[in-house]
């Protein structure tokens, strides 16, 4: 088995082909989008592969390591910033080719007027130890 990490972007990514900002949406569409979410997960625990996943918030803050006793922090990530993360999955599976599999059906959540958006998701491998050499 092979950990995924299944990126959802607000912006970054290349447009999805039903393009309307989440904050267009009706209630009901809303509602829609995320029992499809929720469903996909179900389905994936029953089967293993889900992990976990987290819807994210488009505001944040940005800290770093700045000497002793001085974090820097700002009230970014700024609304102009070329990427922001609208949520995450991590999934088990596998295979590329399975993880694969998922993050296009995850693509096909509705949107507004219940069609599917087909948006670009990020799939990522999770970094692994390199084997042991032993002599």
């Amino acid at each position: 088995m092979a950990k995924y990490l299944l990126l959802k972007h607000y912006r970054g990514a290349p447009p999805a082909v039903n393009d309307v900002p989440m904050d267009r949406w009706t209630p009901e569409e809303i509602s829609a989008h995320m029992r499809y979410m929720q469903d996909f997960a179900d389905r994936l625990e029953k089967t293993g592969e889900f992990v976990d996943g987290q819807a994210l918030a488009p505001e944040g803050t940005w800290v770093r390591y700045d000497g002793e006793g001085r974090p820097p922090v700002t009230d970014g990530p700024f609304a102009e910033t070329k990427d922001l993360i609208a949520g995450w999955m991590v999934i088990d599976v596998d295979s590329y080719e399975r993880a694969l599999e998922l993050a296009g059906e995850l693509s096909a959540a509705p949107g507004a007027g219940g069609k599917p958006i087909h948006e670009w998701l990020e799939v990522r491998p999770f970094l692994t130890a390199p084997p042991t050499i032993t002599e």
